[in-house]
């Protein structure tokens, strides 16, 4: 399910506040196999390193891992995400959901989140991150993420 990942990114980051402000930056995005081909594991870096400096605010400031493991039992895929940066963490739940990838969970708090792969191409995706405070009745966006191959693949 997220093989097609596998490479280096680079995306248009659209973080979205309370009031709808946006705060827009760029980002970059690693995907490996990792532990024999049994996970596929990402380093998720914004604002990007050429734009990083030692005053970066945490605010914003994604520099974490995830690791995507395949849960044969559930037929899901197990999602873990680490930001040393914020000290924020989620375990996630993945599965295909028509032509999207959606990763959710319900959150210390008891409100939900989700991000959804989407609009997915060879050589781009939008990755859009939301939350619900009502038992997912109605989602706001809190994230949007323009993604682009940064060495396009060959068509096949």
């Amino acid at each position: 399910m997220f093989d097609w990942l596998i490479g280096d990114w680079e995306a248009d980051v659209y973080d979205y506040g309370p009031e709808g402000a946006k705060h827009v930056s760029k980002g970059e995005w690693h995907f490996r196999w990792v532990l024999e081909g049994r996970a596929v594991q990402d380093v998720w870096i914004v604002p990007k390193r050429s734009e990083r400096k030692q005053t970066t605010s945490k605010e914003g400031n994604r520099y974490g891992t995830t690791i995507r493991i395949y849960d044969s039992k559930l037929d899901v895929w197990r999602v873990f995400w680490f930001n040393p940066v914020t000290q924020d963490r989620a375990e996630l739940v993945g599965r295909k959901v028509g032509d999207t990838i959606v990763q959710q969970c319900v959150c210390e708090d008891g409100s939900f989140t989700r991000w959804t792969f989407q609009d997915i191409k060879a050589n781009s995706f939008t990755w859009r991150g939301e939350f619900s405070t009502d038992g997912g009745r109605r989602w706001q966006l809190d994230a949007e993420f323009l993604a682009r191959r940064m060495s396009p693949k060959s068509p096949d």
